[in-house]
């Protein structure tokens, strides 16, 4: 009796355990339709998808090419493509670091930390700038094509002099070069090199090993070429120089990194929770307005009120999405060699797929 109902109860676990991995592999097929389409519909030449739940990667592709010239396909481990934006959410978990160091206090003034920069009509704290709530620019007309090589310092040299556009606190205005400032911000309160630092408390801590900084004077044999659309024709984009505003956008890294990354965020490992915390935390404006924005995270209730954090990124030849569902237990991050793409249909169709 006892031998039957041990059988009976494997068989059932069993069943379970089957129906699970086939419940899962009709959304990976779903996923991928959805892909392919969105691959065509916007004439995108490379993408990489990852997903995963439970820290366990469930799965990871590449669709077209790095180069479409050479049919060089993607490899979602391998493939670097830029990150863009997603770089601030990067710089967000140095700054968690930092935090748990007791080297940085987000609700200092930022001349604590970067004395020598002009002084503005108001003060401004750290947090304000992270939340695009400091006033300080974004680009100004093709600022954004930018192929100069600089030092992170040195490009500061493009806003640094610029009035404030509205009082800190006021009002919500995105802004880059306010992450280009916080990776002086970084560096300053690291009392090292801040590439070298997000190598050493991001990158390698987390086996990051495909992320870094997308050097416009070298070769990158697994990074992938950077296209354009113009008049309906696919073809290379101009040549820019990212390395300055590492932090707003300058970092590239596979879509399988990226996973690893949102992991962290949602299940801390390498800093506390706390800190994490602050990241994640919506910030407001002096009328009491929820930005949906911590530091260098998007925060907000998805399909079925399900909570995200996320990034999107878009530059030269790139538009990039990370999501993270802590409720869930998933990440996704999306990565695409193509300026200008529609990247949050894929985004709403791939939660429409996963989210339950």
């Amino acid at each position: 009796m006892k031998k039957s109902a041990l059988l009976l109860f494997a068989f059932v676990f069993f069943i379970s355990c089957n129906t699970t991995d086939s419940a899962t592999q009709q959304k990976i097929n779903s996923a991928k339709k959805v892909a392919e389409n969105f691959l065509k519909s916007e004439q995108i030449p490379g993408m990489s998808i990852s997903v995963s739940q439970k820290g366990k990667m469930i799965w990871s592709e590449g669709f077209g090419y790095a180069d479409v010239t050479s049919k060089k396909k993607v490899n979602p481990s391998k493939t670097q493509f830029r990150v863009a934006s997603i770089s601030k959410t990067l710089t967000a978990l140095a700054m968690a670091k930092l935090v748990d160091e007791n080297k940085l206090d987000f609700d200092t003034s930022l001349y604590t930390y970067v004395p020598d920069f002009p002084k503005k009509k108001f003060d401004f704290t750290v947090r304000q700038i992270g939340g695009h709530i400091a006033g300080i620019r974004h680009y100004k007309g093709l600022e954004f094509l930018l192929n100069k090589k600089m030092s992170i310092v040195e490009g500061l040299d493009i806003f640094k002099n610029d009035s404030l556009i509205f009082e800190p606190g006021t009002n919500y205005k995105y802004s880059t070069y306010g992450w280009n400032l916080l990776s002086v911000v970084v560096q300053n309160a690291a009392g090292e090199d801040y590439n070298e630092y997000m190598k050493k408390v991001v990158f390698s801590p987390l086996k990051m090993k495909n992320t870094s900084l997308g050097y416009s004077d070298r070769g990158m044999p697994n990074r992938t070429l950077f296209y354009v659309k113009e008049n309906g024709e696919i073809k290379i984009g101009t040549t820019v120089s990212n390395e300055f505003k590492a932090a707003g956008g300058g970092f590239v890294a596979t879509s399988e990194d990226l996973i690893l990354f949102g992991n962290e965020i949602i299940n801390p490992k390498t800093v506390s929770k706390s800190a994490i915390a602050e990241l994640v935390k919506s910030q407001q404006t002096t009328t009491g307005k929820n930005t949906n924005y911590g530091i260098g995270i998007g925060v907000r209730k998805v399909k079925n009120s399900t909570l995200r954090y996320s990034h999107s990124g878009g530059g030269m030849g790139a538009t990039t999405f990370i999501m993270m569902y802590p409720e869930k237990d998933m990440v996704i991050s999306i990565l695409t060699n193509l300026s200008g793409v529609n990247i949050r249909k894929i985004v709403s169709e791939l939660e429409d797929v996963f989210i339950e």
